[in-house]
């Protein structure tokens, strides 16, 4: 039951993520356009004459205010489209759709009873008895206050509704309205009941939220620091989006009138104060006590403990871990993207972990008690600390304060990491094992796959990377769900056995959290990316399960020995069909090739050759599939049907075409013994890891087994491998 919550929260938590996205670019054009326009800004650095009313970019500026605003002022409603987008498995623009529908229904319906009851006149104008903040205008209607809540109610609502119905089968006489159709139609019907038992249910929800904020807000500098606390804890879980955002965007957070509106949750009152910042003589810090403290540890905190990991590292390996901690740093300093930083840390030493905890809750209590009131959008990073903090004065923001605040929790992360890591032999970057190799991820090799002449190499890449995610995560039966946040991948699968870390992890990524059936692989920023394009592998992948798995290699290898033995005596061959070396130099069996990928078979099987000749030849009659931009691989047909990847060298990708010269291009036709690359092999062998080459068969069917018939010297066109084809 626990683990079925985890992962309806966790995925809750991810839909969150779409409508929060646009808060950094509405915020950036409130907070210059407010910035600008404000007139005690214009008379201190003297820009009356660029900036002043009736100027062009006075207007220009005006405008972007009011267009940051309108992102604020109607969140409820972007909230409920991006999570019904969010939460939806399949056809999420009826989802979007429906949950715009039920929003102007619920409201409406709410709206309908405040006038039945009397609580809204007959001129539109609030009755004497309710309550001041209760009753809101949303989109033109009057209804109750139910602010971020509202469309949340409904995006979870309408997606549950969605997944449920947006397949359903009706009678023949009604089928028009099946499927896709049915689903906004359900939506309105079911949320014109909701809105009615909301007039009920809500004042009832509103009183609990409003004695939650007073009890956050009441307990003073010790709410701030049990509030960072949790914050900061639950980021490993990916669950921290539905802690903050209430406080961030419901009264939970407070409450506070401004230019005469209610305004409720931290981040919008901050906003609203922003705009209408020529009225405040000094931003909240009651408001901001929930983001604050976050420039003290994303700004200073974080940077301190990657530059003891630096210190510690091995002498050798200084280089390699400072150029990998640089980048973290800057990364978490400009944008307050911490994970790269956090990771690095987190699966190796999960009590530096703790350190971070403490340390950067006690960071938003310090600027609570500091009085410091900058505002943020998405992070704590330098950008939104220069806007919502150095722009805006130190009058309204007190941010100089962050400054020695911030220099002092550098030395603290300085000196508290890099005694633990010494005292405890932390295996931090730089410190592993010598066979280990530094970095925050590793590297996912090709996988070819033939999929035409037109087919892109990029594509082809992707594709690799995709499949290999698949077989990580169990294979395309063992997966139920497939979404992500902002740096994360976040997955839903139904054997949680079956999931292979290392697998993974040779995709790029830098950390594999388990909860249940619920797996989160962190990747970064570019997650999305990943995301979508495994949503486009997982349409056509084979609905298997990949039980790779876990298994010691060596044994797994004997296993697969004699199960292919086992196999290959009660079937009959009636086929085999040989392949050549493209290259004179020495063979050896795949399983030798320096790299855990080529030598796990994990995209192929076949043969590794190390060349000694700068000529790869064409190893059968055939067809040259694609040529990797990169010119250190080519995906080959053989007249024979054999698909076929001559991936030159280990890690060659990263060279970036340096070192190969292209003699075919895509789709063309060759003969066995045809020039297909020239390599320049003393810089291969000067820069590349290793030259060794794999000769991979991609596509083998379950009845088609590599049989090895050289090892040592070989030259170019004499047989290297067999392909034994069983009866099915």
């Amino acid at each position: 039951m626990k683990d079925k919550i985890f992962g309806v929260l966790q995925r809750v938590g991810r839909s969150f993520m779409l409508p929060i996205a646009i808060l950094p670019v509405a915020g950036l054009l409130l907070g210059i356009g407010s910035s600008f326009t404000n007139e005690t800004t214009i008379a201190t650095y003297g820009l009356g004459e660029i900036l002043g009313d009736g100027t062009f970019l006075h207007a220009l500026l005006v405008i972007m205010n009011k267009v940051g605003s309108v992102v604020f002022d109607n969140l409820p409603l972007i909230f409920a489209i991006g999570v019904s987008i969010g939460m939806a498995k399949k056809e999420k623009e009826v989802a979007a759709l429906s949950a715009v529908i039920a929003y102007f229904v619920m409201n409406t319906a709410i709206s309908a009873m405040l006038v039945l009851h009397g609580d809204i006149l007959s001129n539109g104008e609030t009755a004497g008895h309710v309550l001041g903040g209760t009753i809101a205008s949303v989109c033109g209607i009057q209804t109750l206050q139910m602010g971020v809540f509202g469309g949340i109610i409904v995006g979870l609502g309408v997606a549950a509704l969605h997944n449920r119905f947006y397949k359903i089968s009706l009678p023949n006489a009604l089928s028009f309205f099946g499927g896709t159709r049915f689903v906004p139609i359900i939506s309105t019907l079911v949320y014109m009941f909701v809105g009615i038992a909301l007039y009920y249910i809500w004042p009832v929800v509103q009183n609990g939220i409003y004695a939650l904020g007073g009890l956050v807000t009441g307990s003073g500098y010790v709410g701030t620091l049990i509030f960072g606390l949790i914050k900061r804890a639950l980021i490993p879980f990916g669950l921290h989006h539905v802690f903050y955002m209430p406080f961030w965007q419901t009264a939970v957070g407070g409450t506070m009138e401004v230019a005469g509106q209610m305004v409720q949750g931290g981040q919008n009152i901050f906003f609203a104060q922003l705009a209408d910042s020529a009225n405040v003589a000094h931003f909240s810090a009651d408001a901001t006590r929930y983001f604050s403290g976050e420039f003290i540890f994303m700004i200073f905190g974080l940077p301190g403990a990657a530059l003891a990991m630096y210190r510690c590292a091995k002498p050798e390996k200084k280089r390699a871990a400072g150029g990998l901690l640089l980048s973290a740093s800057l990364a978490c300093m400009m944008t307050g993207i911490t994970e790269p930083l956090e990771f690095s840390f987190l699966f190796v030493a999960p009590a530096l972990f703790a350190v971070q905890v403490v340390l950067a809750g006690s960071c938003y209590m310090i600027a609570h008690i500091l009085n410091v009131a900058v505002g943020l959008t998405f992070s704590g990073g330098f950008l939104d600390f220069f806007l919502f903090g150095i722009l805006q004065g130190n009058e309204k923001t007190s941010w100089l304060r962050v400054i020695p605040a911030g220099i002092i929790y550098f030395f603290l992360y300085y000196f508290i990491f890099r005694f633990l890591i010494v005292k405890f032999d932390f295996k931090t970057p730089g410190r592993e094992e010598d066979t280990a190799e530094i970095k925050l991820y590793t590297r996912a090799d090709v996988n070819a796959r033939k999929d035409g002449a037109e087919k892109e190499t990029a594509a082809t890449d992707t594709d690799s990377v995709s499949a290999a995610i698949t077989n990580g995560l169990g294979g395309r039966k063992n997966i139920s769900d497939v979404d992500c946040c902002a740096t994360r991948l976040r997955c839903t699968v139904k054997r949680p056995e079956l999931v292979n870390d290392a697998l993974l992890k040779s995709t790029g990524a830098s950390g594999v959290v388990h909860k249940g059936n619920g797996v989160q692989v962190i990747y970064g920023p570019h997650v999305t990316v990943i995301k979508s394009n495994l949503e486009d592998y997982l349409e056509t992948a084979p609905n298997e399960e990949y039980t790779g798995g876990e298994q010691d290699a060596a044994v797994d290898t004997v296993v697969s020995e004699e199960k292919q033995e086992k196999e290959q005596d009660g079937e009959k061959k009636v086929k085999t069909i040989v392949i050549s070396s493209p290259v004179t130099g020495k063979a050896a069996d795949l399983s030798t090739a320096p790299d855990e990928a080529f030598a796990g078979k994990m995209m192929g099987d076949g043969a590794a050759v190390t060349p000694e000749d700068p000529i790869v030849r064409a190893p059968e009659d055939g067809e040259i599939c694609f040529v990797f931009d990169t010119r250190h691989a080519i995906g080959f047909l053989t007249d024979s049907g054999i698909s076929l990847l001559i991936h030159i060298g280990i890690d060659t990708v990263k060279l970036g075409g340096k070192g190969f010269e292209a003699l075919v291009e895509n789709g063309q036709k060759v003969k066995k013994g045809d020039p297909m690359l020239k390599l320049d092999l003393e810089y291969l062998k000067a820069n590349a890891p290793s030259v060794v080459s794999p000769v991979l068969c991609t596509e083998l069917q379950e009845n088609e087994k590599i049989r090895l018939l050289k090892t040592g010297n070989i030259t170019a066109g004499e047989a290297l491998f067999a392909v034994d084809i069983y009866e099915s």
